[in-house]
């Protein structure tokens, strides 16, 4: 098998993984988060947690595929035979969520499109679930819908197109692309949004703190689950990403920058977001609060409306919006779809563009039951228990295993003040070692306690409401299937002799 592919520059890497962290999540679900924790003083519980655990357990990613390059299987394999499952396991929850974000990629470029006539109409809503989706009910597919699934296919077709060209050629050349058109397109958005009517009153509502909400421990809960979901950390990405770096590499600077970006971003979609907000809020004469929205909802229904009433160049405003989504979309989807194709190519012994066929082309597959009349309902159960039951879930795994079980953190923090400017201290130690596991571990409590609730506030007791058995297929044995498939696939024996070596030398290194 080839030599590893390397990034070609240092600013390649950055940008990579930047875009990785950079996704649809920032844009719809940041600006909400934090105006419904705080506020203002939201940012006071974001910056202790990005301080205490993106950056911390970036640095140990970072740290984890430099030092045994490889993906996240061959570096759980190099690392302890017996942990090469959590490296499957966070391959398999980013497979899963491949098969459905690239469906909300398609949705944003249909709408980009709608953009220029505003076909969306009056009644967006109505439009996105209705003649947009034509929504079926939960468990029925219903066929396929055309204008989402021409837009699938050339989502696909883009991405595949990236990752067969390779690491250096392919998935760095596409982020130099498309982060900075990314970040022009935003800063436009911005730059518009914040000279419209009522601007000044949807910034005031975002950014004007309630130090009160800094006593909830709530809100210290959803700021360190903001961090997590929105840095790629804990599902294979960065692991994977920084197994294609030089052995020369600043590890810790480059964990600043890429987190300090990730926040920079959102800060800045939280701008956007909440100065269009003001001025809806004040052309319908209601308090931003009852126009405040996230998700979907916020991305397809509420902004529609609010270009809907824009004074001038409201198409022009609405593409740049929904081409914001598709670029978003695509250079995180991107990274997704490495972690697999990275573990295939490592296990299997087989070339990347092998890799990118069966992997990528069965995910593609996959995703057309997202594509039909009842794909939103796949799409809601299985994004909902592959996020809570999946990613936090895994992280918490991955922490508690390094710093307690394996007792790493020594190792890895050697290594990375080795080649680093910055120098690990007791802040990186403790972080992992106590304060990340603790958040983790009661986020998890209070994730199952939820779901307890759920019981009894909806009829079916499920989430939404969903029937048993559509729950049942769509969303636990999505979020069970990962972990057991994850399971299958470490017993398989490795293809590649050199990955069995490195790790029997591997070993026997730190043993000494």
């Amino acid at each position: 098998m080839e030599n590893r592919s390397q990034w070609g520059t240092r600013a390649g890497f950055i940008l990579a993984a930047v875009g990785s962290a950079v996704g649809l999540g920032n844009i719809w679900r940041f600006p909400a988060t934090a105006f419904e924790n705080g506020g203002g003083a939201f940012m006071i519980p974001y910056l202790v947690a990005l301080l205490t655990a993106g950056i911390p357990i970036l640095v140990m990613e970072f740290t984890m595929g430099h030092r045994y390059r490889g993906s996240a299987p061959l570096t759980y394999k190099k690392m302890n035979k017996n942990t090469e499952w959590i490296g499957w396991w966070g391959v398999l929850v980013a497979f899963v969520i491949s098969t459905y974000y690239s469906v909300i990629i398609a949705w944003a470029i249909s709408y980009s499109i709608f953009s220029f006539n505003l076909n969306w109409g009056e009644d967006t809503e109505g439009f996105l679930f209705g003649s947009y989706l034509e929504t079926a009910a939960p468990g029925e597919f219903g066929g396929f819908v055309p204008s989402v699934l021409i837009p699938l296919i050339i989502v696909w077709l883009i991405v595949l197109g990236v990752l067969y060209r390779g690491v250096k050629k392919g998935i760095e050349m596409a982020n130099r692309i498309f982060i900075p058109t990314l970040v022009v397109v935003f800063l436009i958005i911005v730059i518009r949004a914040i000279t419209l009517p009522g601007a000044v009153e949807g910034l005031n509502a975002f950014f004007t703190p309630d130090f009160g909400a800094i006593m909830d421990a709530q809100v210290w809960v959803a700021a360190y689950g903001q961090i997590f979901f929105s840095m790629s950390i804990a599902f294979a990405i960065m692991i994977t990403y920084s197994s294609y770096l030089p052995k020369k590499s600043d590890i810790t600077n480059n964990a600043f920058m890429v987190g300090f970006g990730n926040s920079s971003f959102e800060l800045l979609c939280g701008i956007g977001v909440f100065s269009v907000l003001g001025f809806m809020a004040v052309s319908q004469s209601v308090a931003v609060d009852d126009v405040v929205a996230g998700g979907v909802g916020l991305a397809f229904v509420v902004f529609p409306q609010i270009i809907n009433q824009f004074p001038a160049l409201s198409e022009l405003f609405g593409f740049l919006f929904f081409a914001s989504l598709v670029l978003a979309g695509l250079s995180s989807l991107i990274s997704i779809i490495e972690t697999y194709v990275a573990g295939l190519s490592d296990k299997f012994n087989i070339s990347r563009q092998k890799a990118v066929i069966f992997g990528g082309g069965f995910a593609a597959l996959v995703s057309l039951v997202f594509a039909t009349r009842g794909g939103l309902n796949f799409l809601d159960a299985a994004d909902y228990f592959i996020n809570q039951f999946g990613v936090a879930f895994v992280g918490l795994v991955e922490v508690v295993l390094i710093a307690w079980v394996l007792r790493k953190l020594g190792t890895f923090k050697d290594h990375a003040n080795e080649i680093s400017d910055i120098k690990l201290g007791g802040w990186w130690t403790v972080s992992l070692g106590v304060i990340t596991p603790i958040v983790l571990g009661y986020t998890m409590v209070d994730l199952f306690r939820t779901n307890l609730m759920q019981l009894f506030d909806t009829e079916t007791g499920n989430y939404a409401g969903y029937p048993d058995s559509f729950i049942l297929f769509s969303g636990w044995f999505i979020a069970g299937g990962a972990l057991v498939v994850a399971i299958v696939m470490a017993l398989f024996k490795w293809k590649s002799a050199r990955a069995v070596n490195e790790n029997e030398s591997q070993n026997t290194g730190e043993a000494r």
